[in-house]
Parts: structure tokens; sequence; C-alpha cells
């Protein structure tokens, strides 16, 4: 006799309402005529998204092991980061809603007939929408999944609507082509190490669920448990672009759509480091002896090697690229301290990471020439004397990269390093330093190019932003500066919120 699964579909109800608002998507697309496709998208895709946030405001002090057959964990800390994707979600769509940046038919071969038909006729397709809230979906269930099982399936969801749109850039099609087949097959093999790690810790353990592997602690073979824990932490790495599992991050960032590099770039790495850090606060924390080494190893290499490599780029995408990396490294930090502090510095860091993030590749998608977006600093050079007001904003958000007092990128990293320092790993914090200190200088370096050299001759120019993007980018530039001047109240609520039930 067939048992139905218990459900709690109140606790379920903020993935469900995007998932739901992601398959009315795909009705609209392949029903409606292409006049009120885009702003018909757009609505479901918000509606979806506050829908969301509001039920996750409504179980905020929940707490449930049994929410989904004991698959997923409702508590504080998957709560947060839920909150966190969904807010910086609602920022990315915004940006992803000027379908400037996007090819009209994703179909159609580059430079091809169709392609300029489809263009001229302006036939612009929208189902960059419902791939958008279906990662979204995926996302929010990685950071609560506690099982090996559910988060597969959850990294499945998210990372394959990803792979389609990296691949969707109107411009430079053929590079937006490489970078999404780079991801896809990098991400295969990420998988298939997560699935082989997976499968040597239920060996171990006997047991999916991550509760089960760190009761097992002790009491089995430890060479499976050490070859479970290197192999789920590569596929897991990969997606937080640590060395050495970060080749497909500067081509990918460089080449998918400048809206979704920036949706990848916060909500991506929120999710991941959201699953690395319940996999190993719960699930490996009985087990620290064997992967705290490794994981102190990686996070100090990562540091180092994305800022130092970052100084040699002359794209600013791929300067971001490399600044992600070295901020991964910043962040397993929070991992490695495997304590409340670190817990609660990691959450505050991913809210301001990511929103300042969103702020810089929205700005980057105001940098044009007649041919499009440019991304080459050369290009930029004087172009502080053009564009004052959005030049400085750039230059804000490269400073609180950096992490210059009174900005939020100094917040974060004094919360995360505080909290390494007290778990007793000192070198990570004197790496940290010094790898913020290399940073600032390729930072300053572009703030130098804008503000304090003189024009090159060219035709480059800020193009007015439309109001969506404009939105998006002034929230994301505000929180961004109040969470530099003010950071109490956001680090009250990570702090409160920083608890994973076990």
């Amino acid at each position: 006799m067939l048992i139905a699964p218990s459900l709690t579909y109140s606790l379920l109800a903020p993935i469900l309402i995007v998932l739901a608002g992601a398959l009315i998507g795909v009705l609209v697309e392949a029903f409606l005529g292409k006049t009120h496709r885009p702003a018909i998208q757009l609505t479901i895709s918000i509606g979806s998204l506050l829908l969301a946030l509001q039920q996750l405001w409504q179980i905020r002090d929940s707490s449930s092991l049994t929410a989904a057959v004991n698959s997923v964990t409702i508590d504080k800390a998957g709560i947060f980061l839920q909150a966190t994707i969904v807010l910086l979600s609602l920022a990315a769509v915004l940006l992803i809603a000027d379908q400037e940046n996007f090819v009209a038919q994703a179909s159609a071969i580059p430079g091809s007939i169709e392609e300029r038909s489809a263009l001229e006729q302006k036939n612009q397709q929208t189902e960059i929408f419902p791939l958008f809230l279906f990662a979204v979906a995926g996302m929010m269930l990685f950071t609560i999944a506690s099982d090996l099982i559910t988060l597969f399936v959850a990294l499945e969801v998210f990372s394959l609507p990803l792979y389609l749109l990296a691949g969707l850039s109107r411009r430079r099609r053929l590079l937006s082509q490489e970078a999404a087949l780079k991801y896809f097959l990098l991400g295969a093999y990420s998988s298939a190490f997560f699935l082989f790690g997976s499968a040597f810790l239920y060996g171990y353990s006997g047991t999916i669920s991550l509760s089960g592997i760190s009761a097992a602690a002790g009491n089995g073979n430890d060479i499976f448990l050490l070859i479970g824990i290197i192999f789920v932490s590569v596929g897991l790495l990969f997606k937080i672009s640590a060395v050495p599992f970060h080749s497909w991050t500067p081509d990918v960032y460089q080449g998918a759509p400048t809206p979704i590099t920036g949706f990848m770039a916060a909500c991506t790495k929120v999710a991941a480091f959201g699953a690395i850090l319940r996999i190993f606060y719960v699930g490996f924390a009985q087990s620290q002896t064997q992967w705290r080494p490794i994981i102190t190893v990686i996070a100090i290499i990562t540091m180092l090697f994305g800022s130092l490599v970052a100084i040699a780029q002359r794209d600013v995408k791929r300067m971001l690229a490399y600044s992600s990396i070295a901020h991964a490294g910043f962040l397993l930090s929070g991992v490695v301290a495997l304590n409340k502090d670190g817990l609660a510095a990691s959450l505050f860091y991913l809210f301001a990471y990511g929103f300042a993030t969103l702020a810089a590749f929205g700005i980057i998608t105001l940098i044009r020439d007649s041919t499009g977006e440019v991304t080459d600093l050369n290009r930029w050079v004087g172009l502080g004397r053009k564009s004052p007001l959005v030049s400085a904003a750039f230059a804000f958000l490269l400073l609180s990269f950096a992490g210059i007092p009174l900005t939020a990128g100094f917040v974060g990293k004094f919360a995360i390093f505080s909290a390494a320092y007290k778990s007793g790993n000192i070198s990570l914090v004197v790496v940290g330093v010094l790898a913020s200190a290399i940073a600032a200088f390729f930072y300053i370096r572009v703030i130098i190019m804008i503000f304090f050299t003189d024009p090159v001759n060219n035709s480059v120019s800020v193009i007015i932003p439309s109001i969506k993007s404009k939105v998006s980018i002034v929230a994301s530039m505000i929180i961004s500066i109040a969470l530099g001047i003010a950071p109490s109240l956001v680090l009250t609520a990570a702090s409160n919120f920083a608890n994973f039930v076990k």
C-alpha cells in the first residue's frame, strides 16, 4: 500500500509560488501574442517574487525538519537565505526586463536571415522570464535541502536554466554561446563529482540525510567519509568559483548577457554558499578535522589567486569575475570558522555583496558605443568627465568590494575575519587582509582611469537607462550605501537568524 508523502504546504509555499509563476510563464510564452508577452511575463515574475517574499515573512519564526518528508529543513538561516535570494532576484529581474540585452530568437543561427528578421520584426521571445523563475526556485530549494538527493535535484533545477540564459546575449553571440557551452560541460562534471561523493557518503553512513551523516561520524570507514567529503565539496566549490574549480567563471561572466552575469554573480553565490554552510555546519561538523585543513588551504589560494589575477584584466566583466573568486575565498573563512559568528557574518556578507554586485553589473549595461555595450577598460578612460554621477556610483561600489571603511564591504570583511580569528584561524585573517590590500590596488586603478586620466577620443557614452533598470540600480545602490553607514539592522537580523536546525 502506497502512503502519500506528508507535506507542509505553508512552509513550502515560497518555493511553490515561484515554481507556479514559472509554469504560468511557460503557458504565456506558448499562447500569448508577442505584443503583450513582455509586460505580462514581467508582471508574473515580480508578482511571484513578492508573494514568495510575503510568505517568507509569514513563516519567519517557523522551524521544521519534516516539512517535506525530511528532505528539507525550515529554519532561521534557511529563511534568511531564501529572503536574500528573492530580494536580489527582484532587483535582477528589472535588469533582465530590459530585453535589449537578449537575442530575439535563441534558436536562430548567429548572423542568419532568421535572426535579422526577428530583430527587424521585433519578434522578441520572452522565455528568459520562466527560465529565470525556475532558477530562483532551484536556488531557494538548494539553501534548505537537508539530504543529498534533494540537494542534487535543486542543483540541477537552478543550473540548467542558467546554462541556457548564459548563451542568450544579443551581441557577441558566438562568445555567449561558447560561454554557455563551457558552463554546461564543466557544470556537468561538477554534478558528477557531487553524485560520486554522495554515493561514498551513503556507503559510509547508510543514509543520505545530513544529520544522519553527522551522527555516523566515527562509526564507519573514514576513507569513504573523506572521499565523500572531497567529491561533494568539488561539486559545491565549482558553483562558488573557488580555486582550482574557477576556470569557467571569467569566460562565462564575460560572454553571458550582463544582466544574467549580475544575477549569477549575486544569487548563485548566495544559494551555493547557503548549501555549503548547511552541509559543513550540519553534515560535516563532527568530521571537521578531516576537512578544515583542506578548505583552509583552498580559501587562502582562492583569495590570493583572485586578487592577483584580477590585476592583469583589461575587461571590466573579467575583472569582476576574478574579484568574485577572491570574495569566494573570503566567504570560505566563514565556513571554516564553524561557529555562530561565522554563520552570521557569512549571511551578512552574502546580502551586502549581492546588492553591490547587481548594482555594478547594472551600471556596466549603461556604458555603450554604436555597437552596444563596452567592457574594455581602456575605453572607460576619462568616463568620469562625461558622466560623473554614474562614474561616482561605480567607484563607490569598487571601494566597497575593496573593503574601504564606511562601506558594506568593510563591515562584511571585518565581521567574517573576526569570526575566523575567534575560531583560531589566524592564517586566514592575515592572508585575507593581504588579499584585500592587493584587491584595493586594481579597484583604485580603475577609479584613477575613470576620474584622473585624460579621456581618449572615442564614442563611449552613458545611456539613459530604462525606468526598470534605473529602479534596480538605484535601489541596489541605496541598500549598499545604507549597509556601509548603518549596518546594524541587517547585522542584527543575520545574528538572530544564524541558526541551523539539526
